[in-house]
């Protein structure tokens, strides 16, 4: 019964929200590993130290004071891909209002920040395609240039996303540029001159002019773009283009950024939309760019990943933007997996974080049949094409802890108490304090059993909870007193 779940989904944000606002007592929320917690209401923390019992302990402490204060949140959400895009629409019309209801509103995760693929990248059906292929011939007047169906899909349904999330932030990333515009002439196939023929840098330009127009004319404003996906991978079996870092920040500075303010957009640029492990990159793209660009993008999938890196970026970069862009959930990843990849960046300054990607169907895709497509990513959300049913996965319920209670212009706090184990248990939290002067905590135990955890606050404040084994639990507490 569609009619009455949306019922339901609006009265229960409707009731979050008033708790919100009331700020008069504290709320707990949990999702679990083995599901039996999914954004379930459990046992608020009390003020105090409070009874453990038999349970281990564990203490945590927040400065809560301006002396606490790191960056503003600009909110969570993930990728829109083709494959996004092509499941979704193949739900019934209710069925997609209530799945957009649960991802887009505070009846559900409340997501506000989308990163979209500009054309295709691997989770994209066969053919990969860009908005002006023209046949692999030269097309400079953009006489071809069309969004496609797959394009005009991709607009529409973040419009959808747009009308129901006023607030949301959509970043757009390409994986390539048409091929006539690379000295391969090629999307993908090759790595051999996978690079940009700057013959067209100036149509390169005019190409994000374009698209920007065309997703306008859908009423879709995009906030941001990054001028290419993972520009140090590059490639044969799926859309790449290697960009080096000198070459980024120039064809910014002196192609991209004077395009889009010349066609008046106020679009940001955000450097780089890649792993963690060469900061050299983002830098140099600043150094050379910082007209245009004062935001960095980060993916995860550097070896042993360290978010600190952010931190280390953010020392040197005080003034800079920060987010985490990319990140990967699969069958094979942990339960914790989105957990983690959003807790490592928001202690580390990251304003946001995007899992890749929003839904996908039973077998992972759609996804391109080449060599390099990930054909074992698992979206947030997961269709059954067939039936015409859509299944929350644990990436979603991981996520939601995090952006159903911690909104936009949220400041995460500085705090002391995370730590993991050799073994990999541990407890890891990030607190933020709330436009509404709440504070929201969220503690991760990847324990196997439950913690009893003691919070303390610079405020002179002591509160204390249970932390269910392999769970995420979020305290929403009132503002101090």
């Amino acid at each position: 019964m569609p009619s009455l779940k949306l019922a339901l989904l609006a009265a229960a944000g409707a009731a979050f929200g008033a708790t919100l606002h009331a700020r008069a007592s504290p709320q707990a929320y949990a999702s679990s590993g083995d599901g039996t917690y999914k954004l379930s209401p459990v046992a608020a923390p009390v003020r105090g130290a409070g009874s453990p019992g038999s349970n281990s302990t564990w203490k945590l402490s927040i400065n809560d004071q301006s002396s606490g204060y790191k960056q503003t949140v600009n909110g969570f959400g993930a990728a829109v891909t083709d494959a996004t895009v092509a499941v979704f629409n193949a739900l019934p019309a209710d069925k997609l209002t209530t799945l957009l209801q649960e991802l887009m509103t505070d009846a559900g995760a409340n997501f506000k920040l989308m990163r979209h693929t500009i054309a295709s990248s691997d989770l994209s059906a066969d053919p990969a395609y860009t908005y002006d292929d023209n046949g692999g011939n030269v097309d400079t007047s953009f006489s071809s240039f069309n969004l496609g169906d797959r394009g005009t899909a991709m607009a529409e349904l973040l419009a959808k996303m747009k009308s129901l999330q006023p607030d949301l932030t959509i970043l757009g990333s390409p994986w390539s540029p048409p091929g006539w515009m690379k000295l391969n002439g090629v999307i993908d196939g090759t790595t051999v001159n996978n690079n940009l023929n700057h013959a067209y840098a100036s149509q390169f330009a005019q190409y994000f002019v374009k698209y920007l127009q065309a997703y306008q004319s859908h009423g879709v404003t995009i906030d941001a773009i990054t001028i290419q996906n993972e520009p140090l991978n590059s490639q044969a079996g799926m859309p790449t283009m290697y960009v080096y870092a000198d070459e980024s920040g120039n064809l910014i500075q002196q192609n991209v950024g004077p395009a889009l303010r010349a066609a008046g957009f106020n679009t940001a640029i955000w450097a780089y939309d890649h792993n963690t492990d060469v900061p050299s990159y983002p830098q140099t793209v600043l150094n050379e760019a910082s007209e245009y660009v004062n935001t960095v993008a980060w993916h995860c999938y550097a070896p042993n990943n360290n978010w600190g890196a952010l931190t280390t970026f953010h020392n040197s970069n005080p003034n800079v933007d920060q987010y985490m862009t990319e990140c990967w959930t699969s069958t094979t990843t942990a339960w914790n997996q989105a957990a983690d990849f959003t807790m490592g960046p928001l202690q580390n300054w990251a304003k946001g974080a995007l899992a890749w990607t929003l839904g996908t169907d039973k077998s992972e895709g759609p996804h391109l049949s080449g060599s390099g497509p990930c054909t074992t990513c698992r979206g947030l959300v997961t269709i059954d094409t067939s039936a015409g049913t859509y299944n929350l996965e644990v990436d979603y319920y991981m996520m939601a802890q995090f952006s159903k209670f911690i909104p936009k212009g949220a400041i995460v706090l500085d705090g002391s108490g995370s730590y993991t184990y050799s073994g990999g248990g541990g407890i890891q939290s990030v607190a933020t304090l709330n436009p509404d002067g709440s504070r929201t905590v969220v503690i991760e135990n990847t324990f196997g059993n439950a913690v009893y955890v003691t919070l303390t606050t610079a405020g002179g404040e002591t509160w204390s909870g249970l932390v269910y084994a392999n769970s995420v639990v979020t305290w929403v507490l009132p503002a101090a007193s």
